[in-house]
């Protein structure tokens, strides 16, 4: 081969001309031409930008709640947000459930310093989560409470001050922090649950712990807020802000590194130029979509819970970590990202097998048939006798545009256990779908909309044996 002394292998070899996907490359006995190198830099800016996307999801969600919060006046962390009558449609928020009474709080560590939060005997389950959606601590039943209640510290990275005795201590490697305790129903009635929450929860700095604030709490229920993270390009936005506020350790070189690489750099403003800024609106559109297809439609068979139906799994794997064989197999990069863009609070009270404690989860995105299911149409799904749940079991639907309970004539579109729902003869019960009320089970019925899409969310809170070991399964969505 002219111009080398031994034979070169062609494998480590460039062609002058090499056809891509991204267009024909040129290059000049190996070095690229100038046109061919503002193509291929074009490109791996995108690609960062999808990575960034598709990576940078949990902090993206945590800040647009930061920013739903602040909707609600929530600007203190002794002001805290309740859904006193629920949590129903009209609120933007990834999955919630109509079920239970959430309290929730906005932490700041860099503000407040180490904080104080006092939960009551018989707190349901409770989390707090850091600015990545990182678990920090679980309170109330899974909590190291045990639902007996206590005083909880959360203190900020390399905290050398006082930690009372009897207090549970834990760090978060961030600022800003997520607090949500969840309480469950008496006879059907949020009374006894937002008693609970207003009268015992407290949250306050530390520091101010001989006169702390009294609680301010402002209802949810019923409220136009937006916690939804962003799918166009202010999503980089919000992302940008979160890493100049937090501190640089919060996530490691590596994501630093990959945010770098699209401008996103702490001490310095994310300001792309006209080039930029275009190439990160199709690189959220892409990663947008990319997000879309692994939650909707997923091609791992690790989300699948069954392998002859359509349920799946939002903690493919089982752990809240997202690694795969405990880490063997590395970060379950997909699963990550559809656990966050469906859906929030990170705690392994939500993967882990806890018989009898916790909850898990199960969704459908579509029909038996694999058709997506369709507002417009009537649909029933039959769940077996004897629901493995200790405590009970819900069923509610979503809107797959904004991931949030679904806008129809009922403001809480969901259907538990504790209804008084009708059931069949061999104690099964079916839950039917359709945009009108039926002539028959109109208790077990849930509306869908025509010309939207629809998607369901089947929660067991206190998960007994047979739905671990499968011997309990919940039939498909079947169009009637």
């Amino acid at each position: 081969m002219a111009g080398y002394n031994t034979p070169i292998p062609t494998s480590v070899m460039t062609p002058d001309t090499v056809s891509t996907r991204i267009g024909e490359l040129r290059f000049a006995d190996g070095v690229p031409t100038p046109e061919t190198t503002q193509t291929l830099f074009d490109h791996l800016d995108f690609l960062r930008g999808v990575e960034a996307f598709l990576n940078c999801i949990p902090a993206a969600s945590l800040e647009g709640l930061r920013r739903g919060m602040l909707q609600l006046g929530m600007d203190a962390c002794h002001k805290g947000g309740i859904t006193d009558r629920l949590l129903d449609s009209n609120p933007l928020l990834l999955t919630g459930n109509c079920d239970t009474v959430y309290a929730f709080a906005m932490l700041d560590l860099e503000r407040d310093g180490a904080t104080v939060v006092e939960v009551p005997p018989g707190c349901g389950p409770g989390t707090v989560d850091d600015a990545w959606f990182r678990f920090v601590v679980d309170m109330g039943m899974p909590g190291p409470d045990r639902g007996a209640g206590g005083t909880y510290l959360i203190v900020p990275p390399g905290y050398d001050g006082e930690r009372p005795d009897g207090w549970f201590v834990a760090e978060s490697p961030s600022a800003v922090n997520f607090l949500i305790l969840r309480g469950f129903l008496v006879d059907g009635k949020a009374d006894a649950a937002v008693t609970m929450f207003t009268e015992g929860v407290k949250v306050y700095p530390f520091s101010e712990r001989n006169d702390p604030p009294a609680m301010e709490w402002t209802s949810a229920s019923g409220d136009e807020i937006n916690t939804v993270h962003a799918n166009d390009f202010t999503f980089y936005e919000e992302v940008a802000h979160v890493i100049a506020k937090e501190p640089i350790g919060v996530i490691d070189a590596e994501t630093r590194g990959l945010l770098a690489s699209i401008g996103i750099t702490k001490g310095a403003p994310f300001a792309p130029d006209e080039r930029m800024r275009k190439i990160l609106t199709d690189a959220v559109a892409v990663g947008n979509g990319t997000a879309r297809a692994l939650g909707f439609r997923p091609r791992e068979d690790g989300f699948r819970i069954y392998p002859d139906r359509r349920w799946l799994n939002p903690f493919p794997g089982g752990d809240y970590q997202f690694l795969r064989d405990q880490g063997a197999g590395g970060r379950f990069l997909d699963g990550r990202t559809t656990f966050f863009y469906l859906a929030t609070v990170n705690t392994p009270a939500m993967a882990l097998k806890m018989v009898g404690k916790g909850s898990q989860y199960a969704y459908a995105t579509l029909a038996a048939d694999g058709e997506p299911l369709d507002g417009a149409k009537n649909y029933r799904m039959r769940l077996p006798a004897d629901a493995p749940a200790a405590d009970f079991w819900s069923v509610t639907v979503y809107d797959p545009q904004t991931r949030s309970e679904l806008q129809t004539g009922q403001p809480l579109p969901g259907r538990s256990s504790r209804d008084a729902l009708v059931y069949n003869d061999d104690g099964s019960v079916d839950i039917v779908f359709g945009p009108d009320e039926p002539a028959q089970l109109a208790t077990n019925w849930l509306q869908t909309v025509p010309g939207k899409g629809w998607f369901t969310l089947l929660r067991l809170y206190g998960p007994l044996e047979a739905w671990f070991d499968g011997t309990w399964k919940p039939g498909d969505i079947e169009a009637d």
